[in-house]
């Protein structure tokens, strides 16, 4: 089975009242249409997964940003590939964030964050995301 490596963003942020909340988007193209993913994608050869994170922002949400610890890395097989998704705390750096290729976005708290329909992989990733909110 083919691996198909890529980053993803868990793009976090300090509303105004002080709570923590996450970017997810919907995604707007292929077979898993509508469910929502952590932004980000694959990994050129010879790229770094920190600057394949900050190519695929700049390419899908037209925004910097600032790549920082590692949260973790999920490998999950779907029926065509399998997939390894190493996953980065980030925050913005410079401008806002613009759909370029989803078809929607929310900023999710801790409360919120099982309130969409996330992808198998991404999935796997939320009870650690939902302590980083905490």
């Amino acid at each position: 089975m083919k691996t198909v490596s890529v980053a993803a963003a868990l793009i976090f942020r300090t509303a105004d009242d002080g709570t923590k909340q996450l970017f997810a988007t919907q995604r707007g193209y292929g077979d898993w249409r509508g469910w929502w993913e952590f932004p980000g994608g694959k990994i050129e050869a010879g790229e770094s997964a920190p600057a394949a994170l900050r190519r695929e922002i700049q390419e899908e949400l037209a925004a910097t940003i600032s790549v920082g610890a590692p949260a973790g890395t999920i490998e999950y097989d779907y029926p065509d590939f399998h997939l390894s998704m190493q996953c980065f705390c980030c925050t913005l750096a410079a401008g806002t964030l613009r759909l370029l290729e989803h078809d929607a976005a929310a900023w999710l708290t801790a409360e919120t964050l099982h309130s969409v329909k996330w992808l198998p992989a991404d999935e796997l990733l939320l009870d650690a995301v939902e302590k980083l909110l905490r």
